[in-house]
């Protein structure tokens, strides 16, 4: 007499299963802008952008230059807690220190 379990079994064997792998889509990123005022000095500009988005001095300057003559200046590109977040400090500095300087943040 033949076990029904025994029989399934070895049917199985033969089949080919694939694990299924859920498609991760990568989160959305963020440009965070520094907006331009007439306002606030530019070495503090220098320093908001060293402080908080670790730029070296060269690279912080040239940012500040674009904020200073385009009206605005992308600071880096994050996902959308980070760009909050350093939004939100960058403000509050600024804030802190008496400066106009705004920071934001847009979809990329």
């Amino acid at each position: 007499m033949s076990n029904d379990n025994d029989h399934d079994s070895k049917h199985d064997d033969d089949l080919a299963v694939e694990e299924s792998k859920p498609k991760l889509k990568r989160p959305p990123l963020y440009r965070v802008l520094l907006l331009n005022d007439d306002y606030t000095p530019m070495e503090f500009v220098v320093e908001v952008l060293e402080r908080f988005f670790n730029h070296q001095r060269h690279k912080a300057t040239q940012i500040m230059l674009a904020v200073h003559t385009e009206g605005q200046g992308v600071c880096g590109i994050y996902s959308r807690d980070v760009a909050e977040t350093k939004v939100t400090q960058v403000n509050e500095y600024s804030h802190a220190n008496q400066h106009p300087l705004r920071c934001t943040f847009e979809s990329q």
